[in-house]
């Protein structure tokens, strides 16, 4: 008997491809009060329908919009998956950003009902939602007091299912590859936030292909924690699904290495600062150790600097790696659940050293590249095609066509490039040109003709006074290969000199603190040591020597504050906010260019 093959052309055809293809007990699992729970492949096909034929009796019809706000849970898709089928379009939103921002796009996309995660969540939105008479329904995914629960959309969509069904078939039917499926605004680091319109075929072309670039499929489990309101995790949740993995939710960051070690993934998603920080973890930890055994371990660590994907090694160094693999690197595996083979990167540049560690504990890196108008994959390292190289995000994706223009901007051709920006087709007209080329506002190269490289923004470049450019982007990323270095930007647009505003690596510099005897009530005291300021200033000086003469940073000032997107100088995605944090230490700013512009480092 031939095995049928589920084709999917829109995103709610998973279900049918899940429930037939990779049956399974624990599709999807979540966490309440402490404990894992499970729904199985027939109960997400259950409770997507309910939801769906719940909206058809609340009225619902194609092409309204419900939004969602809320941390990941496996109930998210049960409401993905019920606008999918009756043609209402999704909008999901970031938990973490501001109020402005919430009401600009509920009234913006016209969202018509809002289901939140948490009462944090609901007590945020409430007093906006007042302000939107368009926006009539608020649910809730937890159950709060004098809120209506997501549950009773389900309930509803069981006790009418004899009435909906049919329509809700034909609805199904009617959907159409090309038809608007979810509207997704940009974090955006600068001006208002930009809706970007996806069509399905958008969505499904680009996790489908995406989908190939590995081996692994219904015996393995993921884990998803990064925000599946962003294009990339929700790609990536979709591309899990379709290949029959079961996908574990964490909604709580806090819990991320928790859930590594009681799920014990395969794989899962993530973004460079996580990764650095696991990268950081292993560094403390051979930190602890003394005498032979730290000896050992930071042998092992350096020896990571030779791993290449697909290099062969001569004897001695194999022997070596298999002596580091047995004494250190199975110790960090076993860190990361001890089942890890791949671990997607995507969002910012990963440092190489960073996928030379994983890649040499034999867990690789799939670093990728893409943006919300673009589905969002360009290009990804592939396993699969033996298609990989540190330091650059891959191949371009099979499907779309890449060039460099000559100011060296990426543009980009595909089926994931977005239908448009809502209700502006002059910003649309921007981006894509007559030729249906998108230029992506990114810098980059193609090395050996394959690998696409992302050197930087093309708006964040700037001129120095003497007419040389600066790629800030890619100097602030060497500047973070220093261990003490957290966040860091780089300024000096029309000065004679680049400097750079540093955020430190807190915790790491506590523990550096502590080695050397030296004593603070707090950072902003920490900040003003003269031995903390040497410390940094002598390995912004190392990594100066990798930099071109005007690249180097002359001036550098620490800062007392952590940067994340609830303080306002990173976007939800983790990028840096470069007006918000001009704006906010400016004075600092001032005070670096104060002296006639001498270059005298400080």
């Amino acid at each position: 008997m031939v095995k049928m093959t589920i084709k999917v052309t829109r995103t709610f055809d998973i279900l049918e491809r899940y429930i037939h293809e990779f049956p399974r007990e624990d599709a999807l699992g979540g966490k309440k009060d402490g404990e894992w729970y499970t729904y199985s492949t027939e109960d997400y096909y259950k409770k997507s329908h309910q939801f769906a034929l719940g909206l058809l009796a609340l009225g619902f019809k194609k092409g309204d919009k419900i939004a969602t706000v809320t941390s990941n849970r496996p109930e998210w898709n049960f409401a993905d998956m019920g606008m999918a089928m009756t043609g209402v379009v999704h909008v999901p939103m970031y938990p973490n950003i501001s109020d402005e921002e919430y009401k600009y796009i509920l009234e913006h996309s016209e969202v018509q009902m809002l289901i939140v995660g948490n009462n944090r969540l609901h007590k945020k939105l409430k007093p906006i939602v007042k302000e939107l008479p368009d926006l009539k329904l608020v649910f809730s995914f937890e159950k709060l007091e004098g809120v209506k629960n997501f549950e009773e959309i389900l309930e509803l969509g069981k006790s009418k299912r004899l009435d909906f069904e049919a329509e809700l078939d034909k609805l199904k039917n009617s959907i159409l590859p090309e038809d608007f499926a979810t509207l997704i605004y940009t974090s955006g680091t600068t001006g208002v936030p930009k809706g970007v319109m996806l069509s399905q075929n958008n969505l499904v072309s680009n996790f489908v292909t995406h989908s190939r670039m590995h081996h692994l499929g219904k015996k393995h489990r993921v884990i998803s924690f990064l925000p599946l309101c962003h294009v990339y995790e929700r790609s990536v949740n979709y591309h899990f699904q379709y290949k029959g993995m079961g996908v574990y939710y964490v909604g709580n960051l806090n819990q991320i290495v928790t859930a590594i070690k009681e799920i014990k993934p395969h794989m899962f998603n993530s973004v460079p600062r996580l990764l650095e920080k696991v990268y950081d973890g292993f560094v403390a930890k051979g930190k602890e150790l003394s005498g032979i055994k730290k000896l050992l371990y930071f042998w092992a660590l350096r020896l990571t600097r030779h791993f290449e994907y697909n290099k062969k090694y001569g004897p001695l160094l194999k022997l070596k790696i298999k002596i580091a693999d047995k004494l250190i690197y199975s110790k960090w595996r076993k860190a990361l659940g001890g089942n890890i083979v791949y671990v997607v990167s995507g969002g910012a540049a990963l440092q190489p050293r960073i996928a030379r560690v994983l890649g040499m504990a034999g867990m690789y890196n799939l670093e990728g590249y893409g943006l919300t108008e673009t589905s969002p994959v360009i290009a990804v390292n592939n396993p699969a095609k033996g298609e990989m190289k540190i330091g650059t995000v891959g191949p371009v994706l099979e499907g779309f066509e890449v060039k460099i223009a000559k100011d060296g901007e990426i543009l980009c051709k595909g089926p994931g490039v977005m239908m448009g920006y809502y209700k502006s087709p002059e910003m649309t007209a921007e981006v894509i040109d007559k030729n249906g080329w998108f230029h992506t506002g990114d810098i980059g190269v193609l090395e050996e003709g394959k690998y696409l490289k992302i050197t930087d923004r093309k708006k964040e470049i700037f001129k120095l006074s003497g007419g040389k450019y600066i790629a800030p982007q890619m100097i602030e990323n060497k500047l973070k290969t220093s261990n003490l270095i957290e966040q860091v930007m780089v300024i000096g647009e029309n000065q004679k000199y680049a400097s750079a505003l540093v955020s430190p690596n807190f915790p790491l510099l506590h523990d550096w603190c502590a080695e050397h005897k030296i004593h603070f009530e707090n950072n902003k005291e920490l900040i003003k040591i003269p031995e903390v300021f040497a410390q940094i200033r002598k390995e912004v000086d190392e990594i100066n020597k990798t930099l071109g003469n005007h690249e180097q940073i002359n001036r550098i000032r620490l800062v007392c504050d952590e940067w994340t997107p609830a303080t306002g100088e990173l976007s939800p995605t983790l990028k840096l906010r470069r007006n918000a944090v001009a704006v906010k230490y400016q004075q600092l700013i001032n005070e670096i260019y104060a002296n006639g512009n001498s270059k005298v480092k400080n």
